[in-house]
């Protein structure tokens, strides 16, 4: 059993950089790095793409990181945990096999981790949304997907399986770091005040970049140094569960004791009870001590049993967005910019195009904030019209109307763009714990 181990985070969601995982890998030292790179949304386009190509439904940046990182990990002996699998894991690993046979990599263990999908688990009798408290029959057929944020069960087979690639579904984002952290130390699953602190140093690791000054820079008032150049987080954690948050030397960005206070409670109702599928952490008693630059040491947090409950994601097809914006520059760009949404209301009149939600903003000048023209007199404006309607024929309708201000104006518009999205909404439903089953797979290279 080892006395300490070191994590990287190697990814804060889907689309992050994958330079900083490298040097994490090349130069810090690690025993893991954990990749998370699933949102709410992003697990049901997955499911959406798994439907119309079967042998998809993985990260789409899976590959490009895996050629990136897998050299490294094998030469430098660091595990890889990643949601990456997104909504196919056997998928991912499979490719992922395939990748390291082309770089040469032969005898890795890569293991799938799923059984999250519980889609056929759905009652639609009983079971409401959390947000809404409307059945989930409203929305029945229009269902995509339904997954179990899941706990640290299926990692740990994996890792008593000494797989060295672990590719997971919808698991909880700190799980995935408090997984290794259970099976190096021989935590038992019924220690909540260790699990708690586990689950802590999962929480600030989760996003990447984000506890290294990504997410706190405010311009002038918070100053972050070398940004372009921002490091990805380290973790060094001892059996008794005691930690320290840090980043590479020669990375930007930095770790304080300000930039671990507001990762901490980043998407956290209540820090005294945040719910996870391994334990009901206790963050409200944590504190922060800066050992030294860039070093901060996290200690107090902790735990209280389960709930008993997972919550459960359920994306379902919601309609259509349409989005178009033009722009209007010079004098009174304002007033020509309003002039232009008085237009597009009458028009959406005239040809009856039925909308559920319509914005029409000026972007600069109204868009978040309430329009104070004495204080905003900008000589260039961006309209915007966003609106959700039912069909997608509606919503084409909506953004050509945009288009024909060029020639029916007001004067002077230019630069249009015009998006027409398929809406994937995603509400919650809790579901019975002991109902959902960790499957693994392994494959080698």
């Amino acid at each position: 059993m080892k006395n300490k181990i070191r994590i990287g985070s190697g990814a804060g969601y889907s689309g992050d950089r994958i330079d900083p995982a490298v040097e994490l890998i090349k130069k810090g030292n690690l025993d893991y790095i954990v990749f998370e790179c699933l949102a709410e949304r992003t697990i049901a386009l997955a499911q959406l793409q798994k439907m119309q190509h079967p042998s998809m439904g993985y990260d789409p940046l899976l590959e490009e990181r895996m050629k990136a990182c897998l050299p490294y990990c094998a030469s430098n002996n660091v595990k890889l945990i990643s949601n990456m699998g997104a909504a196919n894991p056997i998928a991912a690993a499979k490719k992922t096999v395939e990748i390291a046979q082309n770089l040469g990599l032969t005898n890795l263990k890569i293991a799938a981790v799923f059984g999250d999908d519980v889609k056929s688990m759905l009652d639609f009798e009983s079971q409401t949304f959390l947000e809404s408290g409307d059945s989930i029959a409203v929305v029945g057929e229009q269902i995509i997907s339904a997954n179990a944020y899941v706990g640290v069960e299926g990692i740990l087979i994996a890792l008593k399986e000494d797989a060295d690639i672990i590719l997971t579904g919808r698991v909880a984002d700190p799980a995935l770091f408090l997984g290794p952290i259970i099976h190096e130390f021989g935590w038992s699953l019924n220690d909540y005040p260790l699990l708690g602190k586990g689950t802590a140093l999962g929480h600030l690791m989760e996003c990447a970049a984000q506890v290294c000054g990504g997410y706190f820079a405010d311009g002038a008032t918070k100053v972050v140094p070398n940004l372009g150049n921002l490091g990805f987080p380290i973790a060094e954690i001892k059996a008794d569960g005691s930690f320290f948050i840090t980043k590479l030397d020669d990375a930007g960005g930095m770790v304080t004791q300000a930039t671990c206070k507001e990762q901490l409670l980043y998407e956290v109702h209540d820090p005294s009870t945040y719910l996870t599928p391994d334990v009901v952490a206790d963050f409200s008693h944590i504190t922060l001590k800066e050992l030294e630059k860039d070093k901060i040491e996290v200690s107090d947090a902790t735990g209280k049993p389960l709930t008993g409950k997972l919550k459960v994601s359920v994306g379902y097809h919601d309609g259509f967005m349409a989005d178009a914006q033009i722009s209007y520059g010079g004098s009174y760009a304002i007033e020509r910019g309003e002039l232009a949404i008085e237009i597009l209301k009458e028009r959406l009149k005239i040809i009856n195009i039925k909308v559920e939600d319509v914005l029409f903003d000026l972007i600069g000048v109204n868009s978040l904030f309430k329009s104070n023209k004495e204080l905003a007199s900008p000589s260039e404006v961006r309209v915007r019209v966003a609106a959700k309607t039912a069909t997608k024929d509606e919503a084409i309708k909506l953004i050509n109307e945009m288009e024909t201000l060029y020639t029916n104006g007001p004067a002077a518009g230019g630069g249009i763009s015009k998006t027409v999205t398929e809406i994937i909404a995603i509400q919650s439903i809790l579901l019975d714990k002991d109902k959902v089953m960790p499957q693994v797979e392994i494959f080698k290279s």
